[in-house]
């Protein structure tokens, strides 16, 4: 081919490339929402210890609040329970949670979990490690591992196996794992409820009050702790597995010695929870009872002497600024019989036994407690009241109202817990202005 046909061919072909369309654009990288900042709305550590029980329905969550800020979220109720959890735990919070504990792989207890980790974010989660756990539980825990959330064990240190594993959350706070122990003590082999048999059991303690959360234990799990004598003296009862009969047992609540209990039970549940029997068995030993089904959200405060629970729904006719002011274990609890004419009571059932007048259902025995007893007083049978012989109180003529070195209240002289104020402690006012200046009125008589 001459030089002239080439040239013309090479100018041919450039032209028919010019005429190509240009390759496409690349595809934009696929990128992931980026989810709204998390906020917290809580208010800054006071300085006492706060636990919520919250009103989840059919279920277990509670919150966890140290006086010096640290968090631990036990349990996150139901799957129904999500909504109400994102909404309420940033009222509570002021950064993500420093603990997540599952107690077992029930749904009842983790359900609202990922919602909630969502909302709020968590450092650490403790669960059982238990085997043949549902699949479902074990998919849950592998989507939240991947959120960089670090699992820790309730197994205790290989250094000191026989000591209790104990979670940091701060000064003067102690969160004790009771139940499991693997591998320092097996598990315990409960065929038809291993999952229950197993549950983590917690202990929280500051000062001289405790709380004892009891997960959904099984008697077996009951008669193992008291057994080997764990430690489980406590101020507060989470009652066991919603209040079903079975781990309640005499001789647990012997061993305690609740002042108070929380149920965790929804309102027309299936199982019948709590039960009635249960319910005997703590109104036997004197503890007062609070029921979310009943009293909603059940708020606990401790400065490490005194335990005081607010429930979010009262009895009718009880002022709502009410709240059950209980001692520390190092002080004795009396026994205090039903006032005259109360007809509320725990136990959620009417009936009479040996005439007893009726009871109608589903309401609270409440006890007067403004004053506590005095160091070393002993406790008062059921059904009388403790006076004390060196008070001299029930006879005071100076001042119009009195009131207790050792309580935050003020009465009359007439009101019924005057009597038990001894006489170094006894306080006077000359008006109810003066009274009311850092006290309230007593519940005995509303002054």
């Amino acid at each position: 081919m001459s030089f002239r046909p080439r040239v013309l061919l090479a100018v041919l072909l450039a032209l028919a490339a010019c005429k190509e369309s240009p390759p496409p654009p690349p595809q934009p990288v696929a990128t992931r929402p980026a989810e709204p900042p998390r906020r917290y709305f809580g208010g800054t550590p006071d300085g006492k210890l706060h636990v919520y029980f919250f009103d989840v329905g059919q279920g277990d969550a509670a919150l966890i609040v140290s006086p010096d800020g640290y968090t631990a979220l036990v349990d996150t109720g139901p799957a129904s329970a999500a909504e109400h959890l994102v909404n309420r735990l940033p009222e509570l919070l002021t950064q993500r949670l420093d603990l997540v504990v599952l107690t077992h792989p029930h749904s009842d207890h983790h359900g609202a979990l990922e919602p909630v980790l969502k909302r709020v974010g968590a450092r650490q989660l403790l669960e059982p490690q238990l085997g043949a756990t549902p699949k479902a539980y074990d998919a849950l825990l592998g989507a939240v591992a991947s959120q960089g959330v670090e699992f820790i064990s309730p197994s205790p240190s290989p250094a000191t196996p026989n000591a209790l594993q104990r979670l940091p959350l701060g000064a003067g706070v102690s969160l004790t794992v009771l139940w499991p122990r693997a591998p320092t003590e097996p598990l315990l082999d409960v065929p038809e409820a291993a999952l229950e048999a197993n549950s983590v059991i917690l202990r929280l303690t500051y000062g001289d009050t405790a709380v004892l959360f009891m997960a959904d234990a099984h008697a077996r799990t009951v008669d193992h702790l008291l057994a080997r004598n764990a430690p489980m003296q406590a101020t507060l009862l989470k009652v066991a597995a919603h209040g079903t009969e079975g781990p309640t047992t005499a001789a647990f609540l012997s061993a305690v010695g609740p002042r108070a209990a929380v149920i965790s039970a929804g309102e027309g549940n299936l199982i019948g929870a709590p039960a009635p029997a249960m319910l005997e068995q703590l109104e036997a030993t004197g503890a007062q009872v609070f029921r979310t089904d009943l009293h909603g959200e059940v708020q606990v405060v401790s400065d490490g002497k005194t335990l005081v629970v607010t429930p979010q729904r009262l009895s009718a006719g009880v002022p709502e600024d009410t709240r059950y002011s209980y001692p520390g274990l190092g002080t004795p609890m009396p026994r205090v019989a039903a006032l005259a004419g109360d007809s509320r009571r725990a136990t959620g059932r009417s009936g009479t036994r040996d005439g007893a007048s009726k009871q109608p259902t589903g309401k609270m025995y409440t006890l007067s407690l403004d004053d506590p007893p005095d160091e070393g007083a002993p406790p008062s049978r059921a059904g009388s009241r403790a006076r004390s012989e060196a008070s001299d109180s029930g006879a005071v003529k100076v001042g119009t109202y009195v009131g207790s070195v050792r309580s935050d209240v003020f009465h009359r002289p007439t009101c019924r817990n005057v009597v038990k104020i001894k006489s170094s402690n006894l306080v006077t006012f000359s008006s109810r202005e003066e009274a009311s200046r850092g006290r309230r009125p007593a519940r005995d008589c509303n002054p």
